[in-house]
């Protein structure tokens, strides 16, 4: 297949079926996130917790579809120095993204309707950050389209990407392969379609799309959907050593790899590895190995996504002492005084954390000082504020505990949320980042 039947023929579905399936009036009841384009998550993995994103700002959603993150960061950026620039093949999806973007009254958004592979012809300039979700593993050469993005990225500028993961999409490979057959004669899409209707209808538990989906009722899968997860005509997917060859190795990129709502989670060994001595021998591997053996053995990892930087060492880290830790996403209700009370009133005790979203449990095991540090963590604070707070907290000889000794017993609650997501950094400088609720209230105000 030829670069230009290949464009002309995804063009085509899209236009057809529009992905994903949105309503527009929907926008008047709730605000949709998309996992890496929270300002947050970008300020705290990307700019070491310093980037308020008041300085003009582009974006750049190279593959907008029917609208979620163009929509979100474009809510997120209402009020700031920044432009929103939307890119897509699709003119239907374009439309619907542009209904939903109308009814919240976003006039930050320049809408261009094109492909990604146009963008050296299309002079759009350069971007502080590009969101690519769901697009290179659809093109034929995704490194092409990777170093066309890199092309207008401007000089510390940030990539958030996400593209299939190949071990935990086995299943719909499965159902791609056995519709290439059934669809064979098949007379368009819409027979294609309703072929592939009628096998998930049938398909027996032992079906490995089957187990995966559970309880899922697969008919009520929008069509939209169907067809984007069986019937794409050019479709890849990657494992974690695959993306540090590409974006590490070929592109001299940096990574960091996070599953949506689960965080970096997934990718760590520990969550799986109970035998202290077979855990040993895996945590002693470079970490791109240790999660690669993630990755074999949870078996459901279907997406990556992750932010690619021009430089290491772009993380918020609590050893700068001026950063504000704060509780995040499906973690945001918690608070720190709410646990140090639980700690106060069952000493010894182990806490047991359950993200609403998922299925995401974390266990935390108190530490000497962890009652006193969490009574004063409140999202505003920073960790230099926190350890004076628990130091007044202590019973005399307390000025004798040094930042060290505090940050030795605060950094394991830090890790235990950051893993799932639950607790993010940004410096004292920067304000604090609404939330979904609360920018879609903001919202009705415009």
């Amino acid at each position: 297949m030829t670069s230009g039947s290949y464009l002309k023929e995804v063009r085509r579905q899209y236009e057809i079926y529009p992905y994903p399936h949105r309503d527009p009036e929907d926008e008047k009841r709730r605000l949709l996130y998309t996992w890496q384009d929270n300002l947050a998550q970008i300020n705290h993995y990307c700019y070491r917790g310093k980037n308020a994103f008041k300085a003009p700002l582009r974006v750049l959603v190279a593959g907008g579809g029917t609208g979620d993150a163009v929509v979100f960061l474009a809510e997120q950026l209402r009020r700031a120095d920044a432009e929103v620039v939307y890119l897509d093949i699709s003119r239907s999806s374009m439309e619907i993204a542009q209904r939903r973007a109308e009814v919240r009254k976003l006039s930050n958004i320049t809408w261009i309707h094109g492909s990604l592979l146009d963008i050296p012809a299309l002079a759009l300039g350069e971007f502080e950050y590009i969101t690519c979700t769901g697009v290179l593993h659809h093109l034929q050469d995704p490194e092409d389209g990777l170093n066309k993005l890199l092309s207008v990225l401007a000089p510390g500028g940030v990539l958030g990407i996400m593209v299939y993961g190949k071990y935990g999409r086995t299943g719909i490979y499965q159902i791609q392969d056995l519709m290439q057959i059934i669809n064979r004669s098949a007379s368009g899409m819409q027979e294609s379609l309703a072929n592939t209707k009628a096998i998930l209808a049938c398909l027996p538990p032992s079906n490995q799309w089957k187990k995966n989906e559970g309880a899922s009722p697969d008919l009520k899968i929008p069509d939209a959907e169907i067809y984007d997860f069986f019937l794409h005509s050019q479709d890849r997917a990657y494992t974690v050593p695959e993306l540090y060859d590409w974006v590490e190795r070929r592109c001299g990129l940096h990574m960091q790899l996070s599953r949506v709502d689960y965080g970096r989670m997934p990718y760590t060994p520990e969550c799986y590895v109970r035998d202290p001595a077979l855990l040993k021998i895996v945590k002693a591997l470079p970490v791109p190995e240790q999660q690669a053996v993630a990755e074999l053995i949870a078996g459901n990892i279907d997406r990556h996504c992750f932010y690619a930087m021009q430089s290491a060492g772009t993380t918020a880290t609590v050893d700068e002492l001026d950063n504000v830790p704060f509780f995040f996403l499906g973690f945001a209700p918690i608070q720190g005084r709410d646990i140090a009370e639980h700690i106060r009133k069952n000493p010894g005790q182990r806490l047991v954390f359950k993200d609403p979203r998922t299925t995401i449990t974390l266990v935390l095991a108190p530490g000497k000082y962890s009652e006193q540090l969490l009574r004063h963590l409140d999202g505003e604070r920073s960790l230099r504020e926190i350890f004076e707070l628990a130091r007044n907290d202590m019973p005399p000889g307390g000025d004798g505990v040094t930042d060290a000794q505090l940050l030795e017993d605060f950094r394991p609650i830090f890790d235990l949320f950051n893993s799932a997501e639950g607790m993010l950094l940004r410096h004292k400088s920067v304000s604090r980042f609404p939330g979904i609720e609360e920018l879609h209230s903001m919202s009705r105000a415009f």
